[in-house]
């Protein structure tokens, strides 16, 4: 019996069926290898000029739609709603109906969604337009992380790849503000949508001279995938719009702000709980709340948070003081030359066991940077924050790009499949930790700004000497062309009050800045500890391996001695 079960035991290994082998990796000549590279790029800075574009030109785009700036970031709203939940329907529609044909479609839909720019008129038609947009650009920029890799052999994807392809999208934003000026000077709204619709036809030609490889399709779409990705898409939709526009209408002012964040509470757990009773979910939500991933999102999300100093905070700062995209050019210039050495240098010296130190230079980079910003005034030039800002853009690069190849290690870790929820796991935090990271920067600033201004209201009564002395020289000033007293006054008087208005919003960003930079000090506090612990236990199990190694040989001899 015995010796039949020996022979049966390979034979019923031999009979179960083994997990088939990634197929082997063939070289792609540099030419076509280079085209790939381009198609990413051109995706990726596709959809991070539509989400940057009203961001970056809301003031100069009030006057082509005849409305107020809080009508104007409705556009904003509608392009973020579908677009931060659309990128996780490419997870099983690629599996069924082929990446190739999935990528096809897409940027066919987002070139039209840019043509149809030319048929809007007013704001009303242009939100319409601008929602169909976001849901047309949301697959892009996994669709550019896929390209970038495409051509890539292993060894390079996670350094090389990563690398390029984050850098691309952390020069999207800095290159709108580059262009910005002059596609305005073009045509205004419609300078920015022509070059949108351009970038879009380059890569509609792009794709389908340079295709991506397709698995073998597999039919993985469930009606239940349909209920669970409405009720992600309704929670993640009310989430952006409620936080892009909660600083602006103020959160207790209006009911609706309450009502888009109880939807979201309600329909995102429930459709956590139908995906976690489902044999072939949408997603995988016990992976997502596992326990490396949660850490991954949390330190993404955080991190995406305190980048708000440079994308919502040095940006608002120059706005508050009047500056406009073409006075700051310089300033990101400097930021996109800076984010490209960041990305080769990644790209070059980045290894997973140097991950903790990436995350410790950043941290340093950035409380530095935000300490410098937390010092302005009134009168700072946009020249004076080039250092600072260069800063920050260092640090996002060497945070961000090493916390993107552990994710995509422990993705590795459970099967080739992974890779893509890894990916819209990375850009749901980015996504959403933007339009969080702005609406909590921007409640914290206009919080501060009406505490300073009230301040400053009660430090300059009307009697004050130096206060009737500067309304005195303001009126010597315009005393040249206003002729009646009671109107040079009033002038004089609302110029003051305008003074006080602009140093009560330098005193608010510079203590979200300076709240920032202690912020990443307490981060950087727990990153060292979190060292300091692994460097402790490491000494103790080597410290124990010796005892156990002397321990062996003296428990093995025991025998034969007695």
């Amino acid at each position: 019996m015995s010796g039949r079960s020996d022979v049966a035991a390979p034979e019923a290994a031999a009979q179960t069926p083994q997990p088939s082998a990634p197929p082997a990796f063939v070289p792609v000549p540099w030419p076509r290898a280079v085209g790939y590279f381009v198609t990413a790029a051109t995706l990726v800075l596709a959809q991070g000029f539509g989400q940057a574009v009203i961001t970056s030109n809301i003031q100069q785009l009030q006057g082509s739609f005849g409305a107020t700036q809080a009508e104007t970031s409705w556009m904003v709203a509608a392009y973020m709603a579908p677009n931060v939940s659309l990128t996780i329907a490419l997870i099983k529609i690629r599996a069924q109906y082929g990446l190739r044909n999935f990528a096809e479609l897409s940027i066919l839909a987002f070139l039209l969604a840019a043509l149809l720019n030319y048929l809007a008129d007013g704001l009303w038609s242009n939100l319409a337009v601008r929602f169909v947009s976001g849901m047309a650009a949301a697959p892009l920029t996994s669709l550019g992380f896929l390209y970038m890799l495409e051509p890539l052999p292993p060894a390079k994807k996670l350094t090389v790849g990563l690398s390029a392809v984050l850098t691309f999208i952390f020069l999207a934003s800095p290159l709108t503000r580059l262009v910005s000026p002059h596609l305005l000077e073009m045509g205004q709204w419609h300078g920015l949508t022509a070059f949108e619709a351009s970038i879009a036809a380059i890569g509609f030609g792009l794709i389908y001279l340079f295709p991506l490889k397709s698995p073998p399709r597999v039919k993985v779409i469930e009606s239940a995938d349909v209920i669970s990705f409405l009720l992600i898409a309704v929670g993640f939709g009310a989430l952006a719009v409620s936080f892009t526009l909660g600083s602006t209408y103020w959160w207790f002012e209006q009911p609706w702000l309450g009502v888009l964040l109880a939807i979201a509470a309600g329909t995102l757990p429930l459709a956590a709980a139908i995906e976690l009773n489902r044999k072939s979910p949408l997603l995988d939500i016990r992976w997502l709340f596992s326990p490396t991933i949660l850490h991954f999102a949390a330190t993404l999300l955080f991190f995406r948070l305190m980048l708000s100093e440079q994308t919502s905070g040095a940006a608002g700062l120059f706005s508050a003081l009047g500056y406009l995209n073409d006075q700051t050019q310089m300033v990101w210039v400097v930021v996109a030359v800076t984010t490209v050495v960041a990305g080769v240098v990644c790209a070059v010296t980045l290894r997973p066991q140097r991950v903790q130190q990436f995350h410790v230079i950043a941290l340093c980079l950035l409380i530095v940077a935000s300490y410098m910003d937390s010092q302005s005034t009134a009168q700072i030039a946009p020249s004076q924050m080039y250092l600072s800002q260069a800063m920050i853009s260092l640090a996002s690069a060497f945070f961000l790009l090493p916390a993107m190849m552990t994710g995509m290690l422990s993705a590795l870790s459970r099967g080739p499949q992974y890779i893509l929820n890894f990916i819209v796991v990375f850009i749901s935090t980015q996504k959403i930790g933007a339009v969080l990271g702005s609406a909590l920067f921007g409640t914290f600033v206009k919080s501060r700004q009406k505490l300073h201004m009230s301040r400053l209201y009660e430090a300059l009564p009307a009697t004050d000497p130096l206060v009737t002395g500067q309304i005195s020289t303001y009126g010597a000033a315009y005393s040249g062309y206003i002729a009646d007293p009671a109107q040079l006054a009033a002038q004089s008087a609302a110029t003051l009050a305008r003074q006080a208005s602009t140093q009560a919003s330098v005193m608010a960003y510079n203590d979200a800045f300076l709240g920032i930079a202690a912020l990443s000090t307490a981060a950087l506090a727990l990153l060292l500890g979190h060292i300091a612990l692994d460097a402790w236990r490491a000494r103790r199990a080597a410290a124990h391996e010796p005892a156990s190694a002397e321990a062996g040989p003296a428990n093995s001899s025991s025998p034969q001695a007695a």
